[in-house]
């Protein structure tokens, strides 16, 4: 990637991002289904404009992303959040569409206000779910995230317009198949009296061997059976998978044992999902230790000593001043970075179609005294 003015910098192709963006937009065409953007996991808003010319609007987790969406993407604005604060709630209703309350408690406490507002929903749990690691799994034992059918209240029937479910997490449309089935299976009954159900998010979709045919068949046979409802589904990742990079510069090379690149960017500051998830980040032209002729050790810049990113080959060696380039690293790291030890956030740019790289905003001093 060429014409990188400095790093650490976060590059978002903007004709990749169109790309998936046609993909969720033909889903939409051939079920009737509104896709909104999940900001919890992509809120490049230099990309809205973009973006609204394809989806219906942006789903929050709370105020702060319900004002960016109304503010920056200008069209529909679901939120929804394990628990509404007071001093929060009455802003919250005045900018959403949809509210989607996780329990029948908080709609009890809430609903004489929402109802006047907004569009009510109740965030279900089906007791199923489909996620690569437990701790992304929003049906599991003991649960915060969403109501079960055994702590359904039907006196609430009365203030619901819809039913929202989330139980995938990077999965495939027959995940959503099984998942849906459970939903129908304890909540089906219900549904004649809504006006929408929400499918939530963790649809792969723009993956390329995702199933697009099989997941526009669920959607349409759902809609089939109950009257043509509404349907939303809330992709994050997907808006932004292999859309863009993280391009970083090798600072300095030692060796301790093996030899190790030090970059100026941080796996624990700027890549915090590779930790969390955990997975390991893909290198542009790189390997497996061994695959290639010169392994190395790419190392972060805090002072952290688990501030390691992995360990590569290479065909050639690493030299002071190299580019690296970390692959697929727009969805949930950008939303995700800190201010760890000093270290300066990532700049961000987006890579027009035509080939100029505009830089939207850089970060300095005042980003990491502002958050202490």
């Amino acid at each position: 990637m060429k014409n990188i003015p400095h790093t650490p910098m976060f590059v978002c192709e903007e004709e990749l991002l169109e790309k998936n963006l046609k993909i969720l937009d033909k889903i939409q065409e051939r079920t009737g289904a509104k896709i909104l953007l999940a900001l919890k996991g992509f809120s490049l808003y230099s990309t809205f404009p973009l973006i609204s010319k394809y989806l219906h609007g942006c789903c929050a987790s709370g105020l702060n992303e319900a004002k960016l969406a109304k503010e920056e993407f200008k069209k529909e604005v679901h939120t929804y959040s394990p628990a509404f604060k007071e001093e929060e709630i009455e802003e919250i209703l005045e900018i959403s569409d949809h509210v989607v309350f996780n329990s029948v408690s908080q709609i009890k406490k809430y609903r004489e206000e929402a109802k006047k507002k907004a569009s009510i929903g109740l965030r279900i749990n089906p007791e199923i779910s489909c996620s690569p690691v437990e701790m992304y799994s929003p049906c599991g034992a003991y649960s915060r995230l969403g109501t079960t059918i055994e702590n359904f209240d039907e006196e609430i029937l009365q203030d619901l317009d819809g039913l929202h479910f989330h139980a995938l997490c990077e999965e495939s449309a027959e995940a959503l198949e099984k998942v849906l089935a459970s939903f129908e299976e304890k909540f089906g009954k219900y549904i004649k009296d809504l006006e929408w159900v929400n499918f939530g998010g963790g649809h792969h979709i723009t993956r390329t061997d995702y199933d697009t045919e099989h997941l526009t068949k669920i959607i349409n046979d759902f809609r089939s059976r109950h009257n043509n409802i509404p349907v939303y589904l809330e992709p994050g990742e997907a808006i932004g998978l292999n859309t863009g990079v993280l391009v970083a510069t090798v600072l300095d090379i030692i060796d301790n044992g093996k030899k190790i690149a030090i970059l100026d960017t941080s796996k624990e500051a700027h890549m915090l999902d590779s930790v969390i998830m955990p997975y390991k980040v893909e290198v542009r032209g790189a390997g497996e230790p061994d695959e290639k002729k010169f392994n190395y050790l790419l190392g972060g810049n805090s002072c952290l000593a688990g501030d390691v990113i992995g360990e590569y080959s290479f065909d050639k060696e690493i030299q002071i001043g190299d580019k690296i380039i970390f692959e697929d690293m727009i969805h949930y790291t950008m939303v995700k970075t800190t201010t760890f030890n000093g270290v300066n956030l990532p700049s961000i740019a987006i890579l027009k179609k035509d080939g100029e790289l505009e830089v939207v905003k850089t970060f300095g001093y005042e980003e990491f005294k502002s958050r202490i």
